[in-house]
């Protein structure tokens, strides 16, 4: 059994690979649900879904967001509304009072469907209506997501995180408190970052099908240390259980470069070193890394294995997956070295 850390598109995109090294019944997948935002009264679990629709073979694999092919007939007509009478199609969040009454599980995260500031396409938006639907007729968050990844026949077994409310806001520079949704997706990463706070991650609990899954050996991907994993972190009793367990990553930098995304301007905004260097940092719990053969980072206290890590197609994921196998079997069999000891030994 391994179990994987989920959030963005890095983790993802090694489960392609992950799926031809291990059995897709033995591997668990716990998803990062800070990034969920409540739009026009849906929940919108984005790295959630990624994993749902890429086991289920409808991803957009393009943009590592939505059903590939869909429509998005509703969301044009929600555009063409609000610029008919000229309302705002910015993010709209709901009032202060709102953002607490109702659905508890999209407690800070709701925004108004006027102008929908997230393009979400028809076949997409039956995905969130049946999910919301069944959180209203009493469901958990992780008996819906179960219910979902059923209909889409994913082999590997899916968990949110939490079945309670994790908001992952940003912290400006400027000043605001925007949601990570309307930093990336709205304002394409430009405010400068803060800070990051995880609202309500003090009192939210991983769910018993998680704590479970983390006895097993993880591996975290190379998904942003800062957004797409440091929500699952912040959860109590989740480092400890990381502390307890084998635990190989990955990391998304090759030294100073990120290959995708916002990771490097979050870690500086949280005082990380945007780095390899910073990830591990990141990760103290982490028995080895899987770093790039290009990355310059010396990690003298930890096993490392090297590889190509960019992930462009099935092959190149199942290449850095058989890196993290070797990882997990070397710190399992208590047989991990550092790259002092092998420079030692050398």
């Amino acid at each position: 059994m391994v179990t994987f850390l989920a959030g963005g598109t890095g983790t993802p995109k090694l489960l392609d690979g992950a799926t031809r090294v291990w059995d897709p019944g033995e591997i668990s997948v716990v998803a990062n649900t800070g990034d969920d935002v409540e739009l026009g009264g849906h929940l919108v679990c984005p790295d959630v879904d990624t994993v749902l629709f890429a086991g289920g073979g409808v991803l957009d694999r393009e943009t590592w967001w939505g059903i590939a092919d869909d429509t998005t007939t509703t969301h044009e007509e929600l555009r063409r509304l609000a610029d008919e009478v000229g309302l705002e199609t910015a993010p709209r969040y709901l009032d202060d009072a709102a953002q607490t009454a109702g659905r508890e599980i999209a407690r800070w995260r709701r925004f108004s469907g006027v102008g929908e500031f997230m393009e979400i396409g028809d076949r997409d938006r039956a995905v969130h209506v049946t999910r919301t639907s069944l959180l209203d007729e009493g469901k958990s968050l992780t008996e819906a997501i179960c219910t979902l990844a059923d209909a889409f026949g994913l082999d590997v077994d899916l968990l949110p995180m939490s079945d309670d409310p994790v908001a992952t806001l940003v912290h400006t520079e400027a000043g605001e408190t925007i949601h990570f949704q309307e930093y990336w997706v709205a304002r394409r990463g430009e405010p400068a970052v803060a800070d990051v706070e995880f609202r309500g991650a003090a009192d939210a609990e991983p769910t018993a099908a998680v704590r479970e899954a983390l006895a097993d050996p993880v591996v975290i991907g190379p998904s942003n240390p800062v957004t797409s994993v440091g929500p699952m972190l912040a959860l109590p009793g989740v480092e400890a259980a990381l502390s307890a367990t084998p635990v190989v990553a990955v990391s998304p930098f090759v030294g100073d470069e990120v290959f995708s995304g916002p990771a490097a301007d979050l870690m500086a905004g949280v005082g990380r070193d945007p780095s390899t260097a910073g990830v591990a940092e990141a990760y103290p719990f982490a028995d080895a890394l899987v770093l790039d053969d290009d990355d310059p980072t010396e990690l003298p206290d930890r096993h490392v294995e090297r590889t190509d890590t960019r992930i462009d197609d099935a092959g190149d994921a199942e290449r850095v997956a058989r890196a993290c196998e070797r990882a997990l079997a070397a710190v399992a069999d208590g047989e991990a070295e550092t790259e002092a000891d092998a420079e030692v030994a050398e």
